[in-house]
């Protein structure tokens, strides 16, 4: 037998030929070989398995400073509004919420943020790509956080113990709030 002539037998650890009429001590076949069981080699897990952010993602903002931004724009909205309803009334008023909603949505969708996220160093993202929503997306959340309120305001606190730390209306348009 020459050198690259392969053994009737298989071969030995090594490469080296055994000794003439001994099979081969390891009988497995090579890896992909058609016809030989192998086993599970614990792959690459997916990096987004058990809720954890994707990689590269800043880390989550916890509830409170999500609370903290939401009040400060809670104030910044408060304050006209109180004002313009006790001069103008009620539905002039109602135009300026609106018209408060729609800037705030446009803002948080080019930048991610509101004023009060801007103060406490927050920002909304797409969970799937860490860009900005879009303004259809954060008009879309902000009106989502109807919801939120709905379950005697449940949603609002469920950032607190989720482990995306989501509100509903962030689970539904994908979106997180980070703190870089």
């Amino acid at each position: 037998m020459s050198e690259n002539t392969p053994s009737p037998y298989g071969s030995t650890p090594g490469g080296q030929p055994g000794p003439y009429g001994q099979p081969d001590p390891y009988p497995q076949g090579a890896y992909g070989q058609p016809g030989v069981p192998s086993y599970p080699g614990g792959g690459p897990e997916d990096p987004n398995a058990y809720g954890q952010q994707p990689t590269g993602m800043p880390p989550l903002a916890n509830w409170g400073w999500r609370a903290l931004s939401y009040l400060v724009d809670f104030v910044i909205i408060l304050v006209p509004y109180l004002i313009v309803r006790w001069v103008a009334g009620v539905l002039l008023s109602y135009l300026v919420a609106l018209v408060v909603t729609v800037l705030f949505s446009y803002m948080e969708g080019t930048t991610g943020q509101t004023p009060g996220k801007k103060v406490v160093g927050t920002r909304t993202l797409r969970e799937a790509d860490g860009q900005v929503l879009g303004f259809g997306l954060a008009l879309g959340r902000r009106l989502l956080h109807i919801l939120d309120a709905v379950p005697c305001y449940l949603g609002f606190l469920w950032p607190a113990w989720d482990k995306k730390k989501q509100t509903f209306a962030d689970k539904i348009v994908s979106s997180v709030v980070i703190k870089p």
